[in-house]
């Protein structure tokens, strides 16, 4: 398939990729990032599409990929919060308990755990609990991925080994 004919597949399912994006988001505006993203993703990556396959799954699965990604990532972001006049009580969900003193002493000790790692081991940690994909940080470190996974596995081994009075 030319690069022409592959633009041109890809702008006729913009209408059906835009409802699907729709649908997965909920939202107009995260769905036309979805969307921006997922035609950004199938252009960088058009080398990998099979000629005689199916084009139509193969970008609704780039655009699955993309929401899954995406959503991941931002559960595990942190929340920032700042010191204006924003009622304590209603960043927390009626669910939660008000966190306690000694949750946040806590908190500050496995920090101090994280901090004492070395290098190799503390920042892709830390980037990985911050959300970024393993993509990412291969691409970030210049490592294969087995050697990314395995930091970021002594890493925790490193922390339970210390930790052992948090253990649930």
């Amino acid at each position: 398939m030319t690069e022409k004919q592959f633009n041109n597949e890809l702008l006729a399912m913009r209408d059906k990729l835009w409802y699907d994006a729709l649908s997965l988001t909920s939202d107009h505006e995260n769905a036309k990032d979805l969307l921006q993203d997922t035609f950004l993703k199938a252009l960088i990556h058009r080398d990998k599409f099979v000629h005689n396959t199916d084009f139509k799954a193969w970008t609704y699965r780039i655009m699955q990929y993309t929401f899954i990604n995406n959503y991941k990532r931002n559960i595990r972001t942190k929340k920032i919060f700042d010191k204006s006049n924003v009622d304590f009580r209603l960043l927390f969900s009626n669910d939660n308990l008000y966190p306690s003193p000694d949750s946040f002493f806590s908190f500050k000790e496995i920090l101090n755990c994280i901090n004492t790692l070395e290098n190799e081991y503390r920042l892709p940690f830390t980037m990985f609990l911050d959300g970024y994909t393993y993509k990412e940080l291969t691409d970030y470190f210049k490592l294969n991925v087995g050697t990314l996974k395995s930091r970021i596995f002594f890493s925790r081994k490193k922390l339970k080994k210390v930790l052992t009075d948090y253990e649930g």
